[in-house]
């Protein structure tokens, strides 16, 4: 932050969005995360919006590190290069920002109001769906989903309606806290995620896996132990 950048996009798709015309010889002003966003201020207005879904990355390296493949954007000053993957999601528009919920990360954000916010979510709607919501709360992801459930002790397939505020604000002050551990490299192990069909570290059932709502994101739990419906 705070040095102008040589930009450019070695990738086809990625050229076509622009962006690194854009940005090129413009200072980079700030950098945030949002949610599972990340927004690059550069001078003059001028605003990216990074999105990696599953398969993007970025790198910071040495300038003139050795390559290979073409990535999505190239930042580079006199020392430093930082390069953006697989893309999915580069653009130079940041408004479906302003669309999301509290980022759970965030240092302002208020647990209660999260509670709040998936109260409205509606009262028959499935816990694991109104989570994964970002416009409720931003940030949680199928993982963090799954373990956060586990620690509750409530499924995926619960409606809104049968979770007390308590249980609720339990749940996500533990992925909050969880969550910032992981980002200073202190991530818990695995209770539930990617573990279908192996014995819960708690109760001894088999741990579970099926598609959540409608974008069949996989969610992970065990009937055994979290409260819900089969």
């Amino acid at each position: 932050m705070g040095e102008r950048v040589e930009a450019e996009s070695p990738h086809p798709r990625a050229k076509a969005t622009g962006v690194a015309a854009a940005v090129d010889g413009r200072v980079l002003e700030s950098v945030q995360a949002v949610g599972k966003n990340l927004l690059l201020r550069f001078e003059g207005g001028v605003t990216v919006r990074s999105h990696l879904r599953m398969s993007g990355r970025w790198r910071v390296e040495r300038r003139g590190a050795r390559r290979a493949g073409r990535p999505w954007l190239v930042l580079r000053t006199g020392e430093w290069e930082a390069t953006q993957w697989n893309g999915p999601l580069l653009s130079l528009d940041a408004s479906p920002v302003a669309r999301l919920g509290p980022d759970l990360l965030g240092d302002e954000t208020d647990v209660a109001e999260v509670v709040a916010r998936v109260r409205c979510a509606g009262p028959a709607r499935l816990l694991g769906e109104a989570l994964l919501d970002q416009r409720v709360v931003a940030g949680v992801g199928n993982m963090w989903l799954a373990e956060l459930l586990w620690y509750a002790r409530l499924s995926p397939w619960l409606p809104v309606r049968d979770v007390a505020d308590a249980e609720l604000a339990a749940a996500l002050g533990w992925a909050r806290t969880a969550m910032r551990a992981a980002v200073a490299g202190q991530r818990p192990p695995r209770a539930v995620y990617r573990r279908a069909g192996r014995p819960c570290g708690r109760c001894g059932a088999p741990i579970r896996s099926r598609g959540l709502g409608d974008a069949n994101r996989t969610a992970y739990w065990c009937s055994g132990c979290q409260r819900g419906p089969e």
